[in-house]
């Protein structure tokens, strides 16, 4: 299986992986709800003659090519879509209503299927097998974790690769990043309780809207004022929600948001910190809060198995495609980094059409 001629036969079967990526895009699904989604995949898998298995309490599928010899290498992709609009004007734009593939995961999919035909057609000379690893619910309840949890993985499993479309490196490029390459993610839930009365007499009451305010504010400085200036954190607030009309002090608000950190101490010095705000500036009103976390996605931190494979094959990064200057570290949060945490690891952000950089302005 040389390189070139590998490459080679993936652009014969460009055409068959466009329909493939163009039927996802139209027919996308959200997290946990990705059952026709599932089912083309295991089509597909069927077709090639890559036996397959589904789960009871999500939507992952795995498949396996089985080479020769007893180790395996994993390959993943995620599943699920976005509640986003597509308002684009083509044939394939979304027929979901508020539904889009808008983070690439139906590229994912499809390249996944690609390697997978072409590894199944080799099948006799691979020296070790390769577990597909379709993920459903990426961007909500988590469905790595599940899927670890199925055991998907047995002892036979060396090494997960992943990869994330990225319109920052151009096409034909990935990018290379030795160590971390995401953030931690921490989704904060803050309820604070107020007093209801009228408009025209807020002294009688206690305004949520008015604490929340105030701690919205005060939550921002532990990013200005309480992390080390050569760290790097985000703490940003999606939804506030509160109140019932316009002359009436809301009684109730909720907020949620999002921590991102990339390391362990700068982690739990800024939860600690935002633990205490929310202590004393409800008490300061005489008044109760509610604050939780969940879905707590640690960093993508693990050394990675790239340099293992640069010893053995005489410098990966250096190859042609391969540029380490474009693999950064993002605050984007990644469930992949549960893999590895089971096994050894690599993600790789990947090329994809730029606008305007020279590259096929609408892509495939």
């Amino acid at each position: 299986m040389l390189a070139q001629t590998m490459i080679e036969r993936a652009k014969a079967i460009q055409d068959w992986m466009v329909k493939i990526r163009r039927d996802f895009h139209k027919y996308p699904e959200l997290s946990s709800q990705e059952k026709r989604t599932r089912d083309m995949i295991t089509s597909y898998l069927k077709s090639l003659e890559i036996p397959y298995k589904t789960f009871n309490y999500h939507y992952g599928v795995i498949g396996l090519i089985r080479g020769k010899g007893g180790s395996t290498v994993a390959l993943r992709a995620d599943m699920d879509a976005l509640p986003i609009e597509d308002r684009k004007h083509v044939e394939y734009a979304s027929q979901n209503r508020g539904v889009m593939h808008a983070c690439g995961h139906d590229a994912h999919m499809t390249i996944l299927l690609g390697a997978a035909r072409l590894l199944a057609e080799d099948k006799n000379l691979l020296q070790g097998n390769v577990l597909l690893v379709f993920q459903p619910a990426e961007e909500t309840t988590g469905g790595a974790k599940q899927m670890i949890e199925d055991g998907i993985f047995d002892d036979s499993v060396k090494a997960i690769f992943g990869l994330h479309v990225s319109n920052e490196i151009p096409t034909g490029k990935i990018g290379i990043r030795y160590g971390q390459m995401n953030a931690a993610s921490d989704m904060l839930t803050l309820k604070i309780l107020g007093k209801s009365t009228h408009g025209a007499y807020p002294h009688e009451g206690v305004d949520a809207i008015v604490i929340a305010g105030q701690m919205i504010c005060a939550l921002q400085t532990i990013i200005s004022r309480a992390t080390d200036p050569r760290d790097s954190a985000v703490l940003t607030f999606g939804t506030i929600r509160g109140g019932s009309q316009n002359n009436i002090v809301a009684d109730e608000v909720t907020l949620t948001g999002t921590l991102r950190t990339l390391s362990p101490s700068t982690r739990e010095a800024l939860n600690d910190k935002i633990k205490t705000i929310c202590r004393i500036y409800p008490q300061r009103h005489g008044r109760p809060r509610n604050f939780g976390k969940d879905k707590r996605i640690p960093c993508a931190d693990k050394p990675s198995s790239m340099g293992e494979i640069d010893n053995k094959n005489g410098n990966f990064s250096s190859r042609k495609g391969c540029d380490p200057s474009t693999g950064k570290t993002e605050p984007w949060s990644r469930r992949f980094c549960l893999f590895p945490r089971k096994n050894t690891g690599s993600f790789l952000p990947t090329g994809m059409p730029q606008r305007g950089k020279g590259n096929n302005p609408s892509g495939p």
